[in-house]
């Protein structure tokens, strides 16, 4: 049996209604969703004036416990970073292999543990501007003007760490130059030392590396341009972006001021 007109009629209203009411609720879950004041972890940050910093502390120099306590160029970077931003800095420790957990977690708010960029690590994190480079780079006699940079090698004997990335960089260039060789030794040390001894003319060695053996031998230098890239950046959660855009402020600040170099400098010389 068909109903009447009016029932149907009476059938849509209801509809409507209904319609109309839940359109009307979800607007105004959408609305009080944009008015409300989003909770974010600089606003945390700002509330408690701590910046939780997670770091793993067995990697001199930039991160180490021993009978001083916590020091490291991280260290020290993370406490000028959290001192001009108005805050003190918090260290809690994890393994390497925990550390990005840690993050994701909540544990704490930033890593700072001579961590490079790991695109394949940006769907859930965010990584700063780099303040360091631990690429490769060409260490030399202070009195050598000849070379300044890989493709001035040939004819040269160049030292290097055996199978570490500086050996596999110069393979990469012994087959684009007609004339280079290739000392491999057994530590990076051991490379620096070969050019102090005249066994080589240069070596090529991770920047951290080199850095430190410079400290023991003044009659050679580091050239200004690094052969490889590899930036070390602090790290924050994807969502974080207030925290990330603070932290680089803070690190352009510590950048034009100096600071962030002489913290380099003292770690690394």
């Amino acid at each position: 049996m068909m109903k009447s007109s009016g029932t149907l009629g009476i059938s849509v209203k209801r509809i409507t209604y209904h319609v109309s009411r839940f359109t009307f609720f979800i607007f105004c879950l959408l609305f009080l969703a944009n008015c409300r004041p989003e909770y974010t972890t600089w606003k945390r940050i700002e509330q408690t004036g701590v910046l939780r910093v997670g770091l793993d502390p067995t990697y001199p120099p930039f991160e180490v416990v021993d009978d001083s306590g916590l020091q490291g160029l991280d260290v020290d970077l993370a406490q000028a970073i959290a001192a001009d931003l108005g805050l003190e800095a918090e260290f809690v420790y994890f393994g390497y292999d925990g550390l990005y957990d840690a993050l994701a977690t909540e544990q704490v708010d930033v890593l700072a543990s001579a961590l490079v960029i790991a695109p394949e690590r940006m769907r859930d994190f965010a990584y700063t501007e780099p303040y360091f480079n631990a690429g490769e780079i060409l260490i030399v006699p202070q009195s050598e003007t000849e070379i300044a940079g890989m493709k001035d090698l040939n004819g040269r004997t160049l030292a290097v760490e055996l199978g570490a990335l500086g050996h596999v960089e110069a393979n990469t260039w012994a087959k684009r130059l007609s004339n280079l060789t290739i000392l491999p030794l057994g530590s990076a040390a051991d490379a620096v030392t070969a050019v102090a001894q005249n066994q080589a003319g240069a070596a090529l060695v991770d920047a951290i590396s080199g850095q430190l053996a410079l400290q023991e031998q003044p009659s050679l230098k580091r050239l200004p341009d690094p052969v490889t890239v590899e930036p070390f950046a602090l790290v924050v959660r994807i969502d974080d972006e207030s925290l990330l855009e603070k932290l680089n402020e803070s690190l352009e600040n510590l950048s034009k001021s100096g600071q962030l170099q002489n913290i380099i400098d003292k770690w690394l010389g």
